[in-house]
């Protein structure tokens, strides 16, 4: 067949390693074996002039690489350095100066779909010599990172970049991180333990699966020269846990789970038919790609079957459709296998075996051959594109998974000369992004059943319980943790899925346990009367006035956890007590009321967590049916402004400025600001405040309608006291009906609408003592002695 000149062809794969300890170590640089790596697929190239490899290099006009794990996410260190422009670095050492440099997003996926984008950019014209490289040596990194005598890999190249970031938009939860599942082995295991329960599987029966699944890997493994584990194992020995073979994540030990310390490298080298006849790469070393394509999964919550990822499926299935072939017709396989899950959802949807003899890796797999951070997959097309070239018109699949089954990209090769075939990739994915979600409870309380669930182990022999289930009322998904005995104990024993559980929310998040009864003894609700003292807050009363202090001023009263929680107790206390009628909430000191959260806390590493109520325990309350005034003496900066302003009135000194200030910082106003500001000043000057961190002064927010008073220097509180004494003049039972009735009317639009709004309250008004006890008082021109009932 005639075939297009413009028509993309891999011409070159080249694969690097070394083994710590094993002759011919070297102490290679990430950017050293992507550049021994790229050399050997120069050489695969098999130019037919002298200056073959050297013309084949100058000729490339991009290089893109791959990002190594100490590069894939904010915070990451690299504790030998690392080059500032990798693409550049690995270039220069086999003397190429592309045109364009890029870093691609991290995730498995990524090889594969740089494959399929740059073949996509050559049939179009849009570039002609493409290599792709990726690298890790994680394994020589944490071996010297401490080492007196480590290697410097820091370097610097010359020329631009195109950083296309890390890519981990929808792959990171906070909310998921706070219930523990932060780690991939976690991650898995909710899948497989949930493929487990679909397919009606005891514990051992599974193990043994997995156990059969990756014992053909490890053969394959162990005759691979680049692997990091060259070691062949029987199906039972890689799921028995031992002293080596330690649990990790039920229901997986170690051997089953992908090894990232390695030293790897590989490369890959795209051209066009022209571009390939121009430097004299012979015909038999051209390998086409028939079929491809890129789809992303929904988020871990918002999955309908967390047993599956049909949208890896899909992806598999569509490239196969572009290639004009089916799943019978593969010769070779390579399936991504961070962990048996990912193998087994692809084997699943596609109708292939586990046991396939045709076998499902061309590597040995990630727990065996290496897991090189996100460059995996490209070891993987390197060993596609020799299995093609051996078996002449044979088709090979390698499938690229990245994230949590999040992103999955396909490849089908084939020496067997092809037209470019565009995919539908973009439809696809806007088929998957309107798959229906299952409801969510960020904050889980009541009776439940487990869904999917995994225990994990620490090395120390801890151990800690995940659960993902759904909510009896109203079968809304959550996530929970739980580290009691007994709930381990249902996790490790039987069949948990499907299983009742009982389960509660609090600021550091959802647990879960047996029954309501146990939960009472893990978590008994602290009393709500105020303590003689706290060790954060002041609290003091004064008739029916409560009156509620910041007590950290060598910190600006900024908010750390432990403060929060007290302020949210004191005020729990406040709501519940009938004879607590106003409070006030301020800073100890002049020179702030509260400078927010603690920065200075939040970046050591310390746990983290935030009340259900918010910063301050006022700022996510729901209800707050009695007053609350904030006397604003100094500072109220981002959180502390957010506290002002969930509060009922502000009386603020004439020396306080506030500011939601986040901006300045990387992060934005979450704890209400974004949405009560807005509502509390004109919009224009709300706008300007949260995009750049303007402070207003106490007389600025004054005039717009943010401050109710404004005192001297140092009187706030002096001044809020006064604005108390006058709501204690009033009813109280009329203050908790008026603010019930606003509250109640606040998002209705129509003012009609709104006044003549039905409200209980209303009713139980004018049952009230305090009702009758003030037209009797007007009648008998006395004060009123009101009762609060």
């Amino acid at each position: 067949m005639t075939v297009d000149p413009r028509t993309p062809v891999i011409v070159g794969v080249g694969q690097a390693s070394e083994r710590l300890g094993e002759p011919g170590y070297r102490r290679r640089s990430p950017a050293d074996l992507a550049a021994d790596a790229a050399r050997e697929a120069l050489a695969d190239t098999a130019a037919d002039s002298i200056t073959g490899t050297a013309a084949v290099a100058a000729a490339i006009d991009t290089v893109a690489g791959i990002r190594q794990f100490e590069n894939s996410f904010a915070g990451a260190r690299a504790p030998l350095g690392r080059s500032d422009n990798y693409p550049r670095s690995v270039a220069g050492r086999i003397g190429a100066d592309p045109a364009r440099a890029i870093l691609e997003v991290s995730g498995g996926q990524a090889p594969q779909h740089l494959v399929n984008e740059f073949a996509a950019a050559i049939a179009g014209g849009r570039g002609e010599v493409v290599l792709l490289v990726g690298s890790e040596a994680i394994s020589t990194i944490e071996h010297y990172a401490g080492a007196d005598d480590k290697p410097d890999f820091t370097e610097h190249a010359e020329g631009s970049l195109e950083d296309r970031g890390y890519g981990l938009r929808g792959l990171i939860s906070r909310h998921l991180a706070a219930h523990g599942l932060t780690g991939a082995p976690a991650q898995y295991a909710l899948f497989d333990n949930a493929r487990r329960a679909r397919l009606g599987q005891t514990r051992e029966e599974y193990a043994a699966a997995m156990g059969a699944l990756f014992a053909p890997f490890t053969t394959v493994a162990a005759a691979n020269p680049h692997s990091s584990a060259p070691v062949e194992r029987g199906p039972a020995e890689l799921v028995t846990p031992t002293e080596a073979n330690r649990p990790i994540a039920d229901p997986y030990t170690r051997y089953i789970v992908a090894r990232e310390k390695v030293n790897q490298g590989a490369a890959v080298l795209l051209m066009s038919v022209a571009a390939a006849r121009r430097v004299g790469v012979p015909q038999e070393r051209w390998v086409f790609l028939h079929g491809h394509a890129d789809l992303r999964e929904r988020k871990l919550m918002d999955r309908a079957d967390l047993s599956a990822s049909p949208a890896s499926v899909l992806a598999a299935r569509h490239a196969l459709e572009v290639a004009g072939i089916t799943a019978r017709d593969l010769a070779a396989i390579d399936l991504y296998s961070c962990f048996p899950a990912p193998v087994f959802n692809i084997c699943d949807g596609l109708g292939i075996a586990p046991d396939d003899p045709r076998g499902l890796t061309l590597t040995g797999g990630l727990p065996f051959f290496g897991g090189p951070g996100n460059n995996y997959s490209m070891h993987a097309i390197a060993e596609a594109v020799r299995r093609a070239r051996s078996h002449p018109g044979s088709f090979g699949l390698v499938g690229a998974n990245g994230g949590t089954m999040s992103k999955y990209s396909v490849g089908i090769y084939s020496t067997a000369p092809a037209p470019w075939a565009p995919d539908n990739s973009a439809g696809l994915q806007a088929e998957i992004d309107g798959w229906p979600a299952p409801e969510q409870a960020p904050e889980a309380d009541g009776w439940a059943a487990i869904e999917t669930y995994t225990v994990r182990h620490a090395r120390d022999g801890a151990r800690a319980g995940i659960v993902i289930g759904r909510l009896e009322a109203g079968g809304r998904r959550f996530i929970a943790r739980g580290e009691d005995a007994a709930l381990l104990d249902l996790l490790t024993r039987g069949e948990p899925i499907g299983a009742r559980v009982y389960a509660r929310s609090s600021g550091t998040g959802n647990r879960v346990t047996v029954t309501r009864e146990r939960m009472d003894e893990l978590f008994p609700p602290p009393p709500l009367v105020l303590p003689d003292r706290y060790e954060h807050v002041l609290a003091r009363r004064d008739g029916h006035l409560l009156e509620v202090t910041i007590n950290r001023p060598q910190a600006r009263n900024s908010l750390h956890p432990m403060a929060n929680d007290e302020l949210d107790h004191a005020f729990d206390c406040y709501f519940a007590a009938d004879d607590l009628w106003v409070a006030i909430i301020t800073g100890a000191g002049e020179a702030a009321f509260c400078a927010g959260n603690d920065l200075v806390y939040s970046a050591s590493g310390k746990p983290m967590w935030v009340p259900k109520n918010g910063l301050a325990g006022l700022t996510s309350r729901r209800r707050m049916p009695k007053p609350v005034i904030a006397a604003v003496n100094g500072y109220a900066m981002g959180g502390g402004c957010e506290i002002a302003l969930a509060c009922h009135l502000v009386v603020a000194d004439d020396s306080a400025q506030f500011a939601l200030s986040e901006v300045k910082v990387g992060l934005i106003a979450g704890a209400g600001g974004l949405v009560r500001l807005p509502r509390s000043v004109p919009p224009k000057v709300a706008t300007e405040m949260i995009l750049t961190g303007r402070r207003l002064t106490a007389a600025e927010a004054l005039g717009y309608g943010l401050v109710n008073r404004v005192t001297g220097a140092g009187k706030a509180l002096e001044g809020a006291r006064a604005l108390a004494a006058e709501i204690l003049d009033g009813s109280p039972t009329s203050v908790r009906v008026s603010l019930q009735v606003m509250e109640e009317t606040r998002g209705i639009p129509d003012v009609i609408d709104a006044v003549t709004h039905p409200s209980d309250a209303i009713d139980d008004l004018m049952a009230s003592e305090d009702a009758t006890e003030g037209v009797t008082a007007f009648a008998q021109k006395r004060r009123p002695r009101w009762r609060n009932r």
